[in-house]
């Protein structure tokens, strides 16, 4: 097998879900296409060398639907021999593109594919495209089915999380993005978002709240007490794990991933196309692996690909410099930090979804990015990047420099 290596990387900031959202007036091919026409224009590409486009979009119906990344590089102007496919792993679709264009590169059956992925959550709302898995009971019961929330409140109860600890990671995630774009951390890799006038709409990450204390977050109800009570969602996850005598619900607005809009794209490519190219890899892709995890749990994925992933890479913990797991819900955080021993300063030094927000399909690659970026910028080796997936999965990927 070959290697295959990122060259680059980009993503837009990410806009405020709804429809008072900077990024709202902007469908979803548009912001593909803005990534593509940054990738492109970056390393100078002649596009008729691009063997795929791999998009993430976990709700690929109605404008973001029909194979978007085509469409995004019709937008982009891109050489009609560029073709596109888009692929959902709900939460994981962007990080999965990725690690799908590594696969196709080390096989040989591709030199060159951009990879990333795009969601317009304020345009399209999450669960557009519906789904057996929380439509139907034949499935739903058996996969003691019950909304992200409410299984991120489990997992806060089984591990002893309290509500303090929650809305204090919280409070660091925020910190850590405000310091991040102050500091200009991400300046090499956001690009703004224009409007047809070229002038521009968004340039910097939109849902971030960097004056949020415990205070503030105090103040919040827990949002999915009343989801779980009207679903009965308290009594399945304790009938998938009796030992839970009741759910503590401490996950509210505040310290969990916010809804925004946003895409971002990853250039993966063998050596030779590289050099052909006169482009320098950034890194090597490694290893990545995906897994099946507890339903009920469902959002604790991130650990066991972890340990999958190490034993596949022929590594350990101790050989991983820093780790980008995304923010789906505090807890999801705290459980990997536990699990693992991990020194918090390792994981998500840049702020996360808390702060930040999680456009699903886009997320993955997004998060491959910072860390990317981060080892650079702290002249560190390698990352491992993972993200809790819908349904009980988990998918990561480890990265190292060049």
């Amino acid at each position: 097998m070959a290697d295959a290596f990122i060259y680059d990387h980009v993503r837009t900031p990410r806009g405020r879900g709804k429809k008072d959202g900077a990024l709202h007036e902007v469908p979803a091919v548009r912001l593909g296409a803005r990534v593509l026409e940054a990738l492109r224009d970056r390393n100078a590409l002649d596009t008729a060398r691009i063997d795929d486009i791999i998009f993430g979009c976990v709700d690929p119906v109605g404008e973001a639907g029909a194979v978007i990344p085509k469409a995004s590089a019709f937008e982009a102007g891109f050489d009609n021999r560029a073709p596109g496919m888009q692929i959902s792993r709900f939460c994981a679709s962007g990080l999965d593109a990725v690690n799908l264009a590594a696969a196709k590169v080390a096989q040989g059956a591709d030199e060159l594919v951009v990879a990333g992925g795009v969601e317009s959550m304020s345009r399209v709302g999450m669960g557009m495209s519906g789904g057996a898995w929380f439509m139907d009971p034949s499935v739903g019961i058996p996969s003691y089915f019950m909304p992200q929330g409410v299984s991120a409140d489990l997992i806060a109860t089984k591990y002893g999380f309290t509500r303090d600890d929650v809305d204090a990671y919280a409070v660091e995630s925020q910190r850590r993005a405000h310091r991040a774009w102050t500091e200009g951390r991400f300046q090499r890799s956001v690009v703004p978002v224009r409007d047809q006038n070229g002038l521009v709409i968004l340039d910097r990450d939109e849902h971030m709240r960097p004056g949020t204390d415990m205070q503030a977050l105090g103040s919040l109800n827990p949002s999915f007490a009343p989801v779980a009570a009207m679903g009965g969602y308290d009594a399945v996850a304790i009938q998938a794990h009796p030992e839970i005598e009741s759910i503590d619900h401490v996950h509210h607005a505040g310290n969990s991933s916010g809804i925004v809009d946003g895409a971002a794209a990853v250039l993966v490519g063998s050596r030779q196309a590289g050099t052909s190219m006169g482009l320098a890899p950034r890194a090597r892709i490694r290893a990545f692996a995906n897994i099946g995890s507890d339903p009920a749990l469902m959002l604790t994925g991130p650990v066991d690909v972890t340990h999958k992933l190490l034993e596949r890479a022929g590594m350990s913990l101790a050989d991983i410099d820093l780790f980008e797991l995304n923010e789906a819900f505090a807890a999801v955080v705290l459980r990997y930090l536990q699990a693992f021993d991990i020194d918090p300063e390792r994981m998500n030094p840049n702020g996360g979804a808390i702060a930040m927000g999680h456009p699903l399909g886009a997320t993955g690659a997004m998060i491959l990015g910072t860390a990317l970026d981060e080892l650079e910028r702290q002249g560190k080796q390698t990352a491992l990047v993972t993200l809790c997936i819908g349904a009980g999965m988990g998918t990561a990927t480890i990265i190292e420099r060049v």
